[in-house]
C-alpha cells in the first residue's frame, strides 16, 4: 500500500510529515468554484472527495489517497461568504481589514479513498478563528511580504511576525489546512494506525496546547 497526498500545498505536506507515514505527493486538480446554494461544509467536503478521485489516477488498486480542501468563511447579512486566495495585494489588504477584530470560521473537508473503492471516507472540521485587532501598519507590512497571496483569507495563522489570531480554542492544524485528528480517525477506519502519536507531534510542532483533540478522536462533533 502506498499513501498518496493529492495536494500541492506545502503546509499540508508539512503537517502530514508529522504523522511519520511515508507518502508521495500527486496532483488532485478540481474546479474549485462553489455550486449554487452550496453550504461551506458541503463545498469543502465535495472538493476533498473530488481531489481523492482525481489523485487516484496516479496510483494503483489498494493505494490510499488523502485530500483536503480548506475555506475561510465569514458571514455577511446572514449569508456565508467564502474568502479564497486574494488575486493581488489590494484584495489581500481588503480581506485583512474585513477580518480584523472579528471571529470567522475555517472549514476543512478531509477525505481518504482506497483506490478500487467507489467512494472515499470523509469528514469536515470547523474552527472558530478570533482575529486580533492588528494595526493598519501591521497589515501593510504583512502584505508587503507577499505571504497573503497564496492563503485563503489572505493570512497564515502560523506566520511568526504577523500572528493574526488570538485565543484560538479549536483545531490549529485545521486553520493551516489539514486537520490531523480528523485524518487520523479516517485512516484508522481504513485499518491504518499512524506510526506515531500524531496529537503529541502536532501540538509540539505547532507550539499549541489543543483543547479539542480528545473529543475529535472519540468522534464527538464540535459543531452541529
Amino acid at each position: 500500500m502506498r499513501l498518496l497526498l493529492a495536494s500541492n500545498s506545502p503546509r499540508r505536506r508539512e503537517l502530514l510529515n508529522l504523522s511519520q507515514w511515508s507518502f508521495q505527493v500527486v496532483m488532485g486538480e478540481v474546479n474549485e468554484h462553489p455550486l449554487p446554494s452550496e453550504r461551506s461544509s458541503e463545498y469543502v467536503l465535495r472538493l476533498a472527495q473530488e481531489k481523492t478521485k482525481s489523485g487516484a489516477a496516479h496510483g494503483n488498486v489498494g493505494d490510499l489517497v488523502i485530500a483536503a480542501d480548506t475555506a475561510v468563511v465569514d458571514r455577511e447579512n446572514g449569508a456565508e461568504l467564502i474568502l479564497g486566495k486574494p488575486q493581488d495585494a489590494l484584495e489581500a489588504r481588503s480581506m485583512l481589514y474585513w477580518l480584523r477584530g472579528r471571529v470567522h470560521r475555517v472549514y476543512s473537508g478531509v477525505a481518504v479513498l482506497r483506490i478500487g473503492d467507489i467512494n472515499p471516507l470523509s469528514d469536515v472540521c470547523i474552527t472558530d478563528v478570533p482575529m486580533r485587532n492588528y494595526s493598519d501598519e501591521e497589515i501593510e507590512a504583512y502584505v508587503a511580504t507577499g505571504d497573503p497571496l497564496d492563503k485563503a483569507g489572505a493570512y497564515a495563522i502560523q506566520h511568526p511576525v504577523f500572528k493574526p489570531v488570538e485565543r484560538l480554542q479549536g483545531c490549529y492544524a485545521n486553520v493551516m489546512g489539514l486537520p490531523l485528528c480528523h485524518l487520523t480517525r479516517l485512516m484508522m477506519q481504513m485499518g491504518e494506525t499512524p506510526p506515531t502519536d500524531i496529537t503529541a507531534a502536532c501540538q509540539q510542532a505547532l507550539g499549541y496546547h489543543c483543547p479539542v483533540y480528545a473529543k475529535i478522536l472519540s468522534g464527538v462533533r464540535l459543531y452541529k
